[in-house]
């Protein structure tokens, strides 16, 4: 949990400058960060996963949404931290350029994730 911890504080302090182009790199991590930040929050070496869409073949299908859950859209990529049905609080990277948890509608999204 610390290692979170100062993980969400140095993006909160260190938020880049966005790029042009989706697959530039700053210090190792692209532009479109949310899936490079859920790759630390579920310990996913792979860098293909750098890619938000890419987590809808990561882990195994989940029945639904529920809290513990990797939510994929195809631009977006979070975990479900709280909340139910209709008021679902995802915790994702690259959302307002920073890490936070807030409620997020589900639209959209086209898979439900488990490790």
């Amino acid at each position: 949990m610390r290692k979170l911890s100062v993980l969400i504080l140095t993006f909160l302090l260190h938020t880049p400058a966005l790029a042009h182009h989706r697959h530039h790199y700053h210090g190792g991590r692209p532009s479109a960060w949310c899936g490079w930040y859920m790759r630390q929050v579920m310990g996913v070496a792979d860098s293909s996963y750098n890619l938000a869409r890419n987590w809808a073949h990561w882990g195994r299908m989940a029945s639904g949404p529920h809290v513990g859950a990797v939510v994929v859209w195809v631009h977006h990529v979070g975990k479900i931290v709280g909340g139910g049905p209709g008021n679902w609080i995802v915790l994702s990277g690259n959302d307002g350029h920073r890490v936070r948890s807030r409620a997020r509608s589900l639209s959209g999204a086209i898979a439900f994730r488990d490790p």
